[in-house]
């Protein structure tokens, strides 16, 4: 489950994603890192055109293909997902470890959790090598209702 402390995990993303750029002599420039840290600024998903309204500053607009090249760097080394039905983004949990996310997004409060399956994912890669298919990306979002929103709605608080 994502953490509620956004400072703290704003904090963790940065030093890990540091981390991996240096090991994979890739380069965190500014912009990237600014991209990235106002993704984990909330734990809400960011879109692209949000993301270039609160970099930019009166008198300097961030241009568009700036985020997108900085989302596009991040996505490739794993530092975020990519929300395929919202069109947005978010900070992906455990970048260290190759992986592909499973999210699991509320209709209700809009909270959106990253899990993962190896298992599902084998499944995945069968369907479609059984079906001579070569996927080049793989997106796995699950909407319905969370924990949290459930407990409310049956009328006991949360653990």
């Amino acid at each position: 489950m994502p953490c509620t402390h956004s400072t703290h995990c704003a904090t963790e993303a940065m030093a890990r994603a540091e981390a991996i750029c240096l090991a994979r002599g890739a380069r965190l420039t500014p912009m990237r890192r600014a991209v990235l840290a106002e993704i984990w600024g909330g734990h809400d998903a960011s879109k692209a055109y949000d993301l270039i309204d609160r970099l930019s500053q009166p008198g300097h607009a961030i241009k568009p293909p700036t985020v997108y090249r900085a989302l596009d760097f991040l996505l490739a080394h794993g530092l975020i997902h990519r929300i395929e039905s919202l069109n947005a983004f978010i900070g992906c949990h455990h970048p260290h470890t190759p992986h592909q996310a499973i999210l699991l997004i509320c209709d209700r409060c809009g909270d959106i959790e990253e899990q993962s399956s190896e298992s599902l994912n084998t499944l995945l890669q069968t369907l479609a090598g059984e079906s001579g298919f070569a996927p080049s990306r793989q997106s796995v979002e699950l909407r319905g209702t969370c924990r949290h929103c459930l407990t409310v709605t049956a009328g006991t608080s949360p653990s």
